[in-house]
């Protein structure tokens, strides 16, 4: 049995405004704070000598690959990404960065913004905008009728209101 995982589709260049400074805000922190914390403490580690069984010393340059590679990540795709920093013409519709507020068919009510991949960051509210769910809404109106199939069967919801909030950053 093969390890081999096809790659996985890519993700959508598109970044809120707010997204972006939090991006911009991990790479300053790791380039200009943690990063040299840590190598400060390696090279602390290195200079006590046998580095061959010097847990600091692994550990450090383990922390350090795991910050260069974010670092690496970070820059290739802020490089990539579009910021959408202005609200569309047709606020009637549910574009980028929406705020949509969604009735199921208990009565229930959910917000959800519609956001760029990099932006979820474990905030339940967010959803991205690869997301089946994201792609079921896009250019629905309010009061529109929207049915997302989900692995656990069809759901169907009710476009109650639209929204869009300028954030300042």
């Amino acid at each position: 049995m093969s390890r081999y995982r096809p790659p996985s589709p890519p993700k959508s260049a598109y970044i809120t405004k707010e997204g972006a400074q939090a991006l911009l805000s991990e790479l300053k922190f790791l380039w200009k704070e943690k990063r040299p914390a840590v190598t400060e403490t390696v090279r602390e580690a290195a200079a006590q000598g046998d580095r061959s069984e010097n847990a600091e010393y692994i550990y450090g340059k383990k922390q350090l690959r795991e910050i260069d590679g974010r670092v690496r990540y970070l820059e290739k795709r802020l490089d990539v990404c579009t910021v959408v920093d202005r609200l569309p013409t047709d606020q009637t519709r549910i574009f980028f960065g929406a705020w949509v507020t969604l009735e199921n068919e208990e009565g229930e009510l959910r917000t959800h913004r519609i956001v760029g991949p990099d932006e979820l960051d474990h905030d339940f509210s967010y959803i991205s905008i690869d997301s089946p769910v994201a792609k079921a809404l896009l250019k629905k109106q309010q009061g529109d009728e929207v049915v997302i199939r989900l692995a656990a069967g069809e759901k169907t919801y009710f476009i109650d209101t639209i929204e869009y909030r300028q954030v300042s950053v």
